[in-house]
């Protein structure tokens, strides 16, 4: 059932507002507004950091507005250049559609997929012939794209750009066009594209877009945004059990910050469990992202699980891994925690029994050149929350 959300709570934790007097008399139109939000598929997972804008999204859904969640498979190929000090790796049209297969599945735990469309904006952008290239460049300076801080401080520091870097501003500002969009959304590192947007649509005889943006929110580790490739990410596919003990581990420092930009729980109620006992802040928001994402069925076992694994006890609930050993009954402990899932490859394994990452039977793995008696029923555990039981 949609909840009766207002326009405060839809711009709740917003950094900027293009313009907020606008936005605001949009909303109050009576209008169904088509409001945009893009994301490039260079990896298949979202986590918490993505939902910052889909909660506010939701907010605008359930007031009545039309939602367009843009898949940048086209954008994807050219590699989102903001923040970053080197040119990214290309991928394939094939790479970036492949991860954008599971994007409105995750999504949809947060939108009402009835409610909301999923496009490809390489349905417009790969129509475009050169002609159509030039006249979208012509719109926009040199002068002014270098005024983006990650273009100029690598063109100070004599580190390469690329020109097809220099499009991804338009490519992106150009779905707003394509999709006659009225409102978009999106991370404070998206600020520049966004109004992009905005100008391209003037260009174009269109309403200028209004643009929200929305702070990034800080990873596990308390400092870097929340990255899948920095590991200090809650993904919102992940185990009810793994988003409890990832909750769990929030930094005291941004707990609020992690209710206000994640959750429902009003601000003022969420100030006070944190002043009053931090410890029982997290106990109530890890329930809530577990109950956000799984449902509140789920709540209660990763609650239990969380507190047995504390307790230094294993769990009862694991993956069970067939394991053949060689012919002495051996494996190779990097070898073992790849199989048992744990690890990618050998060389994450290697990484995280240096860092003492794993155990077996409880014991703190040291040796990357140990060779392991493996035995049916011995547990393999990464930190802790990810356990692995041997069938041999």
């Amino acid at each position: 059932m949609d909840k009766n959300y207002d326009i405060d709570f839809a711009i709740r934790g917003a950094v900027q507002i293009f313009s907020e007097e606008s936005l605001k008399a949009r909303l109050n139109s009576g209008k169904r507004l088509k409001i945009k939000l893009g994301a490039d598929p260079s990896r298949p997972d979202l986590h918490l950091g993505h939902a910052v804008v889909l909660h506010r999204l939701r907010a605008l859904q359930d007031m009545g507005h039309e939602i367009i969640f843009v898949v940048g498979d086209f954008t994807g190929m050219i590699g989102d250049p903001s923040g970053k000090s080197k040119t990214r790796p290309k991928l394939t049209m094939e790479e970036t559609r492949e991860n954008g297969k599971s994007y409105m599945q995750q999504v949809s735990k947060i939108l009402d997929p009835d409610k909301a469309t999923m496009v490809y904006n390489s349905e417009w952008l790969n129509a475009m012939n050169f002609a159509d290239v030039i006249n979208l460049a012509s719109k926009y300076t040199l002068a002014r794209t270098l005024e983006r801080d990650d273009f100029t401080n690598r063109f100070k520091e004599n580190l390469p750009i690329s020109l097809h870097e220099l499009l991804y501003p338009l490519a992106q500002g150009y779905d707003s066009v394509a999709l006659r969009a009225d409102v978009e959304v999106g991370g404070t590192d998206q600020t520049f594209n966004l109004l992009v947007g905005r100008e391209l649509q003037r260009d174009y005889g269109q309403t200028p877009q209004e643009v929200i943006t929305f702070p990034l929110l800080v990873g596990l580790d308390g400092k870097e945004k929340m990255s899948k490739s920095l590991d200090n990410y809650i993904g919102i596919d992940e185990p009810a059990a793994v988003i409890y003990e990832k909750a769990m581990r929030v930094p005291d420092t941004v707990l609020y910050e992690y209710f206000v930009l994640t959750t429902d729980i009003p601000e003022a109620e969420a100030k006070v469990l944190i002043e009053k006992d931090v410890v029982e802040a997290h106990r109530v928001y890890g329930r809530e992202i577990v109950r956000m994402y799984h449902g509140e069925g789920a709540v209660e076992e990763a609650v239990s699980r969380y507190n047995t694994v504390a307790a230094g006890r294993v769990p009862d609930a694991m993956d069970v891994v067939e394991i053949e050993p060689d012919e002495d009954g051996t494996v190779g402990i990097c070898d073992l925690v790849r199989l048992c899932g744990l690890a990618s490859s050998n060389s994450e394994a290697r990484r995280l029994i240096q860092g003492n990452g794993i155990k077996i039977d409880n014991i703190t793995a040291a040796d990357v050149h140990a060779k392991i008696v493996c035995v049916d029923g011995m547990v393999v555990s990464r930190g802790k929350n990810k356990f692995a039981k041997l069938k041999i």
